[in-house]
């Protein structure tokens, strides 16, 4: 007859436990999903301008550019900031000057309202032109064609 001795094992031991509690890992998830929701619609470009579709490429660049935008109703602004029609060329004579002689212009990212006559467009390149700024990129939204 073969007698059941207890082994060390069964002693109080337990065994490992094999589970992950992920609910406090939801938890964390869920709220940088909520964090994303609502910071995302705030790193969108901060003058609202409906731009025109073209099939254009990305331009390379080598530093921040100055943005000129002008919404729908013909307003001007200069990097998210509104600007008269009065006072746009000195504005943009103090952008040139920031520079100095032996550097090159900064790059102008023009966005212009698709709804927009031509006429406030080609008003603005005129005073960037006067101004000597003349490395200008008209900014398109990229269509799905």
């Amino acid at each position: 007859m073969a007698m059941h001795l207890p082994s060390n094992k069964s002693r109080g031991r337990r065994a490992p436990m094999a589970e992950i509690n992920v609910t406090p890992l939801v938890d964390v998830m869920l709220v940088l999903l909520i964090i994303f929701m609502v910071t995302a619609p705030l790193m969108t470009a901060g003058v609202p301008v409906n731009l025109p579709d073209s099939r254009a490429k990305a331009l390379e660049q080598e530093e921040k550019p100055i943005q000129i935008s002008i919404d729908e109703k013909g307003q001007v602004f200069i990097d998210d900031e509104p600007t008269t029609d009065a006072a746009l060329p000195a504005r943009l004579d103090a952008i040139a000057q920031q520079l100095g002689d032996d550097a090159k212009p900064p790059q102008i990212y023009l966005r212009g309202d698709q709804g927009l006559g031509y006429g406030k467009v080609m008003q603005v390149m005129g005073e960037l032109n006067r101004a000597g700024l003349n490395r200008v990129s008209m900014l398109t939204e990229p269509t799905s064609k």
